[in-house]
């Protein structure tokens, strides 16, 4: 009984009537009366039929205004019982806030990677698996990126490696530091090192086997082409500049005179045939007749940068005829250029990978050839020449019809600036490139390189700091706009395989 008095004076001090606390109960009960009829005469009010002169009943829009006691029912907050309804998304909506929501992944069919990290779940890829399936995914090629030491070359090797046990075939046209040569042994492939002082040769103007769909005319004409472009291209890289068109006369020229001369003979033209022929002007006269004006004149600077290919740095690699036949069936062909790594002008290992890449266009060009890899390791080294740039693009292009992928391993996305300046041939073909890449994958960058990440590859602030504190052997992930940050897992054996560290341990 004691307690009773003072539970109902607590419940009057916080009722909604907030009278003073000091007031008797006679004040309070009144005060509860006067609100229970201000209330009932509201109600009764806003539910009476309304008077003369208001607006005509066709309209049946409620009065805009709500009873004093406020809005009726669950929405009317009284009481912290505010209802609202649920607001529904789906991952897809949710990831313009936040890229990283976890979600299904690529599906189940590809070469396993490693583990997706936010899903917690395996994650598996292959751009021929992916293509059509995927919205935005246009093509198969593939930017990896990320600063040395974080695992970017083990991830290139190790997706190569598996990728053979999918049918693939995997060529390195360019391998500078030689890292793909025990990957390549261990799969049964091919490696040709060249270099001065090695047994290896190669001749870039050994022609392509015909395929049984094109007429021997016809296959002439494309050989004849590629030829030229070859040619051309390298032309291109040893004297800095393109070609005049009475160069590119000089060089039609001689080729044709080559090919007669080598066809008279029964064997292969080579490139000391064509250097040779350049530097005869009497004979470029003769075959070109009437255009010959001064062509010999012309093709002086042409002859010489030719004639470095044969007596120059590079001699003793591409003078010769090939030493290796190129075997399409080969799970993988690497070329190392090791040996031509070393010094700080790239011209001489540009010139060779040029010469390898025509080289290889025998089995890239056959639509029959299966699905294959073209892997570019340590591209930045290539930015600078257009000539190779052109070719790469090429390739590209062509990567869908022909049933390739490429790929292109740098360190920093500002390699790709190193092409030129803004609004030059090189730094369009080298945004080129990056734009044909449906898949970016970046590995740790650096603090100031960020920016220039963010730029070019249109990173939201999330990603950019997630790639900035990324650990060894874990990448972002960018395929068709969808973001993953994925790591790497690799096999005991593959770790032994791959291991880049051995001469610092």
């Amino acid at each position: 009984m004691n307690h009773r008095p003072a539970r109902r004076a607590r419940r009057a001090s916080a009722s909604p009537l907030f009278t003073p606390h000091g007031s008797d109960r006679a004040t309070r009960r009144a005060a509860r009366r006067q609100l229970a009829e201000a209330v009932a005469k509201a109600r009764t009010e806003t539910t009476a039929h309304p008077a003369d002169g208001a607006a005509p009943a066709e309209h049946g829009t409620p009065p805009p205004l709500y009873p004093p006691g406020g809005r009726p029912g669950r929405a009317s907050a009284r009481g912290n019982r505010l209802k609202l309804p649920a607001h529904r998304m789906t991952t897809a909506v949710a990831a313009g806030a936040y890229p990283f929501l976890a979600e299904g992944g690529l599906g189940a069919e590809g070469i396993y990677i490693g583990q997706d990290v936010h899903a917690q779940a395996s994650f598996v890829f292959d751009p021929f698996a992916l293509y059509g399936k995927v919205e935005g995914f246009t093509n198969p090629n593939i930017l990896l990126a990320g600063v040395i030491g974080q695992g970017k070359s083990a991830l290139a090797k190790s997706f190569a490696l598996r990728s053979v046990a999918f049918g693939y075939r995997v060529y390195v046209p360019c391998d500078p530091k030689g890292e793909w040569t025990p990957a390549a042994q261990a799969l049964g492939g091919t490696c040709v090192a060249l270099g001065p002082g090695l047994p290896g040769r190669l001749n870039p103007l050994d022609a392509a086997p015909r395929p049984r769909s094109i007429s021997e005319a016809d296959w002439k004409g494309e050989i004849r082409k590629r030829r030229l472009l070859l040619l051309g291209s390298l032309a291109r890289t040893v004297l800095g500049r393109d070609l005049m068109p009475m160069e590119h006369t000089a060089l039609d020229v001689a080729l044709d005179i080559v090919v007669t001369k080598a066809a008279d003979t029964g064997r292969t033209p080579l490139l000391g045939d064509v250097a040779a022929t350049l530097n005869n002007p009497a004979q470029l006269a003769e075959a070109a007749g009437m255009m010959s004006g001064q062509l010999g004149d012309a093709a002086r600077d042409l002859a010489h940068a030719m004639r470095r290919l044969v007596h120059g740095d590079l001699a003793g690699m591409f003078d010769a005829p090939s030493t290796v036949r190129f075997d399409p069936s080969a799970p993988m062909l690497t070329i190392d250029l090791s040996r031509l790594g070393g010094s700080g002008d790239d011209t001489a290992l540009v010139l060779a990978m040029t010469c390898a890449s025509a080289w290889m266009e025998s089995a890239l060009s056959d639509p029959h050839g299966g699905r294959r890899w073209i892997v570019y390791d340590e591209a930045w080294r290539l930015m600078r020449h257009v000539g190779l740039l052109q070719r790469m693009q090429a390739q590209w292009k062509l990567s869908r019809g022909l049933g390739i992928a490429n790929l292109m391993v740098i360190h920093r996305l500002s390699d790709l600036l190193t092409a030129g300046d803004a609004g030059s041939q090189g730094r369009a073909l080298a945004e080129g490139l990056l734009a044909d890449c449906s898949t970016r994958i970046i590995y740790r960058q650096e603090t100031d390189q960020l920016h220039a990440a963010a730029s070019l590859l249109g990173l939201t602030t999330v990603e950019m700091d997630a790639i900035a504190h990324l650990n060894r052997g874990r990448g972002l992930w960018k395929v068709a706009g969808r973001s993953f940050i994925v790591q790497h897992l690799l096999h005991a054996y593959e770790l032994a395989l791959f291991d880049t560290d051995a001469r610092m341990h």
